[in-house]
């Protein structure tokens, strides 16, 4: 596989994550977020291990220790950032979050040895200007202890994202997914049973979004990451990873009929910018 086609991958994750905002929102209101998220794993996770043992792919205790901690990195990034939301606003989340666009290339060249290119701090420069557009609304609030859980969310999927970009390549695409869904499920089922053991067993209204959740979202979608990311750099998918504000909001005004202003779309604008100058460059380079 080449980088191009692992990048149009990674970019068919981020149009599959940008469509869920509505769904997640709308069933938010019925099922509560830790048992939602140990739902949505569990769906996921089980039907990865099904196509596992049909595989009879082996299994091995690396692959087992770099799924774990690709899975708790995962499940640490969905905790801290649904702790967060209680304490900030969403539009402060969004660009914190978003944030993990800067953190890891900076990670990358300090772990993995990975160079920035220009092209790429530039493409990383106008992501987070476009971000901010899009995300941020003036003047600032104050800095809130919600600010900081969703910062360690935002440190949380850029560890996980180098470590799938690190530790990917060593093993099979099904047990590494299965093992990390899995170890995500197990722990957004224990904050569930203390956060929310009143509210444990979903309403039927809610069974739908929950297996898109599972199904489309969560095991089509790191399945796919999990195979991308094995040919191409954690920084190439932080960028296009910067683009799910984006095609969230283009799904909000498609699907739930919102309007994107003037703002937003020069936010979107300066995103894609970004990460088509960091695709090209390397192409606008060769003789």
């Amino acid at each position: 596989m080449s980088r191009w086609q692992a990048d149009l991958m990674l970019l068919v994750v981020v149009i599959i994550w940008g469509s869920t905002f509505i769904t997640v929102k709308n069933a938010l209101d019925w099922v509560g977020p830790f048992t939602f998220v140990a739902i949505r794993f569990w769906i996921a996770g089980g039907v990865l291990v099904l196509l596992w043992l049909l595989s009879r792919q082996p299994s091995s205790w690396p692959l087992w220790r770099h799924g774990l901690l690709a899975g708790l990195l995962l499940s640490g990034g969905y905790i801290t950032q649904t702790i967060g939301l209680q304490s900030t606003s969403a539009s402060k989340a969004g660009f914190i979050t978003g944030m993990a666009v800067v953190i890891v290339p900076i990670l990358a060249a300090l772990l993995l040895r990975d160079p920035i290119g220009r092209a790429v701090k530039v493409g990383i420069l106008l992501a987070v200007l476009g971000l901010a557009l899009m995300t941020l609304r003036w003047p600032l609030e104050r800095l809130t202890t919600g600010d900081l859980w969703v910062l360690a969310c935002a440190f949380f999927f850029a560890i996980h994202i180098i470590s799938i970009a690190h530790y990917a390549p060593r093993h099979s695409v099904l047990p590494f997914a299965t093992i990390q869904l899995l170890t995500a499920a197990l722990v957004a089922s224990l904050m569930a049973w203390q956060m929310e053991a009143n509210a444990l067993v979903p309403p039927a209204v809610a069974y739908g979004a929950l297996l898109f959740m599972g199904l489309v979202a969560t095991a089509l979608a790191f399945g796919l990451q999990v195979m991308a990311q094995r040919h191409t750099t954690a920084t190439h998918a932080a960028l296009l990873f910067a683009l799910e504000p984006v095609f969230a909001a283009l799904f909000a005004m498609g699907i739930g009929g919102e309007a994107m202003g003037g703002r937003e779309w020069l936010g979107g604008a300066l995103i894609l910018a970004g990460m088509l100058g960091a695709e090209l460059a390397p192409l606008l380079r060769r003789p």
